[in-house]
């Protein structure tokens, strides 16, 4: 994951005059958030597999959807050794964006397996 992004290139905050507000790299930012998209995406088709597999219906389904959201979001907070402000703006992206598109992947995958 890409860091945020002063005007010299380095990969520190800002510390010029009263606001030390960190500026972020619109790129950086871009491919962030690219990384949690498909790994939410990717995450929820094997979740979704799985559930399949072991017959899991209704409400034990979407939790264990949930289950595997939540571990997801433990490993990209990981992954940005644990510094989300670093590589994010907000806790909201890495723990809720993507998370709706993956639910329609999970229920996709889910019901196939569930099927066959």
């Amino acid at each position: 994951m890409a860091g945020h992004d002063n005007s010299n290139g380095s990969t520190e905050k800002s510390s010029s005059g009263m606001d030390d507000l960190p500026t972020f790299n619109p790129e950086n930012m871009q491919n962030n958030m690219k990384v949690i998209l498909y790994s939410r995406t990717f995450m929820a088709i094997i979740g979704g597999v799985i559930a399949g597999i072991l017959g899991l219906t209704s409400l034990t389904g979407f939790i264990f959807y949930f289950l595997v959201m939540a571990m997801t979001s433990v490993a990209l907070t990981a992954k940005a050794k644990f510094s989300i402000h670093s590589y994010f703006d907000s806790w909201n992206r890495i723990l809720l964006d993507g998370f709706f598109g993956g639910l329609m992947s999970f229920v996709l995958f889910w019901t196939y397996p569930y099927l066959l």
